[in-house]
């Protein structure tokens, strides 16, 4: 299935008249912070589809639109901030915030969002073990540590890294760190078994559900 994945900037190509013709195959979208409730919305309205996110370092404060509403979540979007959802044949989880710098309501020391971390693991893997499968889309806001990311504000988690060496999820996808800061030009790595993908601005994914992947592996093996 197609998967647009959204985060931090917006992007022309999606916030436009042509988004249903440009995205018209797409079955889920998937948000990672840093974007106006009004974008999200219009993004939904649009496409029709289920949508997940999490939240940015920025998303503290509420949007006031020129038509009187003021925002403060995204209506028709589902958080999965420390969740563990299902969604088209895909289990997703999410953890948002960046790295603490200015004492920000979505900013995490090290150490809180490890605790974060921490309290996801055990649903996790408890369903891991009851589906027999590991989970397949991991959202953040920030990359892991070391991957993707940048100085100071744009710092990665280790505690990222830590769940993906624990849970191994098919793919992570983050946003905050913008192409055009130029710290990091690679966009997609592969770190062991999981993809990791930043998503700033818009990405269209080709995603199968896990329940594809292991029939053909199955169909491979016979």
């Amino acid at each position: 299935m197609q998967v647009l994945t959204v985060s931090d900037e917006i992007a022309r190509e999606v916030y436009s008249t042509g988004i249903r013709t440009r995205f018209g195959n797409v079955q889920l979208a998937l948000g990672c912070g840093d974007l106006p409730p009004s974008y999200l919305e219009y993004i939904v309205s649009s496409l029709d589809v289920p949508c997940c996110y999490v939240r940015g370092n920025h998303d503290s404060q509420p949007e006031y639109t020129d038509y009187g509403a003021t925002l403060t979540e995204p209506r028709g979007w589902a958080s999965v901030e420390g969740r563990v959802v299902e969604v088209r044949g895909l289990t997703i989880a999410g953890l948002g915030g960046s790295i603490w710098y200015n004492g920000g309501k979505y900013q995490y020391h090290e150490r809180q969002m490890l605790a974060r971390v921490l309290l996801l693991l055990p649903r996790l893997l408890l369903r891991q073990r009851r589906v027999g499968h590991r989970l397949d889309i991991l959202l953040s806001h920030s990359p892991p540590a070391g991957i993707h990311d940048g100085p100071r504000a744009h710092r990665g988690f280790q505690a990222l890294v830590y769940l993906m060496e624990w849970v191994k999820p098919r793919y992570l996808i983050h946003g905050h760190v913008h192409k055009e800061y130029g710290y990091n030009r690679t966009l997609t790595s592969l770190v062991g078994t999981t993809m990791i993908i930043n998503t700033a601005g818009y990405r269209l994914l080709d995603m199968e559900p896990t329940v594809n992947v292991q029939l053909k592996r199955e169909q491979a093996v016979s």
